[in-house]
């Protein structure tokens, strides 16, 4: 198996069509695979054409970053697109060692270009809105790091769309660095984000990097599978609606067109994320070497249109306002004309 690559965002930097997540790398959160083993997941992806991590200076408090480092200092820097973030605390006695004002982003990237051993940041996404930061000073803050080097793209993560293109407006208008991507939560069991967010991203050409594509192990047949287990459906994926009935409706349909394919569940949830477009590349984690191995099998799995089907209509979130008012008959009708039929659209205004 050979990954390919794609072009992130309206930028020429080619990236795998599969992101390495890294934040099961460390167990400072009692959790996580040591070192030696992530050094394994790492060499793993490597081998199969892997070149594009995504980590955070937040994860295992720092811990992720530094066994990352040690596993660029062995392999070699330069071949890797290592994409890390900043926002969250680092220090919650410190009220600047959080948020997304200059002062934590400066020493934020100093950090963690000393924890990653490197003197560059390929791609730098800010990891949450801080509603007390303005956009402007955010984006005029990574524009400087952009022209000093030390960060070569930018990108957002967890923000809302009108955040989001009001910051990439100012930095077009401005001649600042753009954001390039966008990172979200985006699963079968997580498509909220089809309402607001996916449609801005394409307005910008932004890549969406999708974290979760396995819904936090529910889409990998552990809870729907002869094997799984009820005590499994407690804790976190409980507490996020992950175990719903109607959620383990959708897995148990990944569970049915993975058996019909002959390969895993996993494989499935993550090409179902491909699928989307040109623009779409999950994150895939690991604590594990078969792990890695498993979800980058998914490169190789082509969902037909009777299985995407399937998926889309088990999975579907209803439409809200105003996208729901707007695709009425009636309001098209007073919004384009009665003749409307009779125009011939762009493709994605049909």
């Amino acid at each position: 198996m050979a990954l390919r690559y794609r072009l992130l965002g309206k930028s020429g930097l080619r990236v795998s069509e599969i992101c390495l997540g890294t934040m099961s790398f460390g167990q400072q959160w009692g959790f996580g695979a040591d070192e030696a083993t992530s050094h394994r997941v790492l060499d793993a992806y490597a081998e199969a054409g892997g070149n594009f991590l995504d980590t955070a200076n937040k994860y295992h408090g720092g811990e992720t970053e530094a066994i990352v480092g040690t596993w660029l200092e062995r392999v070699g820097r330069d071949r890797q697109v290592v994409a890390t973030k900043y926002t969250l605390a680092m220090d919650h006695t410190d009220p600047n060692s959080a948020g997304n004002q200059r002062k934590n982003l400066v020493r934020s990237v100093e950090a963690s270009l000393k924890r990653l051993r490197t003197d560059y940041i390929d791609l730098l996404w800010v990891h949450a809105w801080d509603d007390y930061t303005p956009y402007e000073e955010t984006m005029r803050g990574l524009d400087d790091l952009v022209r000093s080097g030390k960060v070569l793209y930018v990108g957002v993560s967890d923000t809302p769309a009108w955040i989001v293109s009001a910051a990439n407006v100012a930095a077009e208008l401005r001649g600042w660095t753009p954001f390039v991507g966008l990172q979200i939560e985006y699963s079968l069991l997580e498509r909220t984000v089809e309402r607001e967010l996916l449609p801005m991203a394409d307005h910008f050409g932004l890549s969406v990097v999708g974290w979760a594509p396995l819904g936090a192990g529910v889409l990998t047949g552990k809870y729907t599978r002869a094997d799984g287990g009820d005590s499994l459906r407690k804790g976190a994926n409980e507490s996020r609606g992950r175990t719903s009935e109607s959620a383990l409706a959708i897995a148990r349909a990944v569970d049915e067109v993975a058996d019909e394919l002959g390969v895993t569940s996993a494989q499935v949830a993550v090409a179902w994320v491909r699928a989307r477009g040109y623009g779409f590349i999950p994150i895939v984690g690991a604590r594990k070497v078969e792990q890695i191995t498993d979800s980058l099998g998914a490169a190789e799995v082509t969902l037909g249109e009777a299985h995407l089907a399937k998926l889309d209509a088990v999975s579907a979130v209803p439409a809200h306002f105003p996208q729901k008012f707007l695709a009425s008959s009636s309001v098209m009708d007073l919004v384009r004309g009665e003749i409307r039929t009779r125009i011939d659209g762009r493709p994605s205004e049909r």
